[in-house]
């Protein structure tokens, strides 16, 4: 899956995006992904400017952005202003190598257990086949209504 077809699964733009490709994807069990990791990523100006670092939080975002890719493919549907895709939760977060500028960031993310609207899945980041982090994910979608955009609209 190119990035136009990424672009299609995800409501994510510059600079949050965190997918370039999808390299497989197999609807309902599990998604490997890519993101190539340039020094131009905005992060990388305060953290750290003598020794660019992707933060941590960013990897795990890149992890929940391919679980909801795995999501949305598994349910048939695409990204929707009427939807959004809430990252809940997170357990076992683990970051075991720095990832820096120039890596080509592997995210493999495996479908785990679906129950009530919510997605658990274990994911794994990996750059030149070493785990550099993993986690696990819980993740749900909310389909929003003219509600929920009142609630949010001033008076």
């Amino acid at each position: 899956m190119d990035i136009h077809r990424v672009l299609e699964y995800l409501p994510h733009r510059y600079p949050f995006l965190m997918i370039d490709r999808v390299l497989s994807c197999d609807a309902g069990k599990r998604v490997v992904a890519l993101k190539n990791v340039s020094i131009n990523e905005p992060f990388f100006a305060g953290h750290f400017p003598h020794h660019p670092v992707m933060p941590g939080v960013m990897i795990i975002e890149a992890l929940a952005q391919a679980a909801a890719i795995l999501t949305f493919s598994t349910e048939g549907h695409k990204a929707d202003p009427s939807i959004v895709y809430y990252f809940v939760g997170i357990d076992n977060a683990r970051f075991k190598k720095p990832v820096t500028a120039g890596d080509a960031l592997h995210l493999d993310v495996t479908l785990t257990r679906h129950m009530r609207g919510l997605w658990k899945f274990h994911g794994e980041a990996r750059v030149e086949e070493k785990m550099v982090a993993e986690a696990d994910l819980l993740c749900t979608i909310r389909h929003l209504n003219e509600d929920d955009d009142a609630e949010r609209k001033p008076a």
